[in-house]
């Protein structure tokens, strides 16, 4: 897998918030012409891109927002069990950490922060534009 490609309405609140969870911004682009609309399938499209990774570089997402045409609503606050991609899991080294570091940037829990046989916390949270994201820490 190279990478995960989301759809925004704010792309600087989408790089601020994954940049908050640890991830590094590898570079951002603006997309246009034949060659994007022959790709993507739309016509005169015209966005930006951030490409994040992942601190030891192995895993990316990269976040588009659409200047044209314009974005259209995909359930983004969609509950868990409706089909289709759902949520990103990432493993924090803290997770009670993380989760502060991401409630300035609009974080909320799903449910709560759970205890999985002493071996592991997780919790489900959400992120700008209803992007649901897995945090799971190792208690061994």
């Amino acid at each position: 897998m190279h990478h995960v490609g989301m759809t925004v309405t704010d792309l600087a609140a989408a790089v601020a918030f994954f940049e908050a969870l640890g991830m590094e911004l590898e570079g951002e682009a603006h997309m246009e012409g034949g060659f994007v609309d022959g790709v993507i399938g739309l016509e005169g499209s015209r966005s930006r891109i951030a490409m994040l990774r992942t601190p030891d570089g192995r895993y990316r997402i990269e976040f588009s927002e659409f200047q044209a045409p314009e974005a259209v609503d995909g359930s983004s606050h969609a509950p868990i069990n409706a089909l289709g991609l759902r949520h990103v899991a990432f493993a924090v080294d803290d997770l009670d950490g993380t989760l502060a570091r991401l409630r300035p940037h609009g974080a909320e829990l799903v449910g709560n922060v759970e205890t999985y046989r002493d071996v592991l916390r997780t919790c489900y949270v959400r992120g700008p534009e209803g992007i649901l994201l897995e945090l799971s820490a190792s208690l061994t």
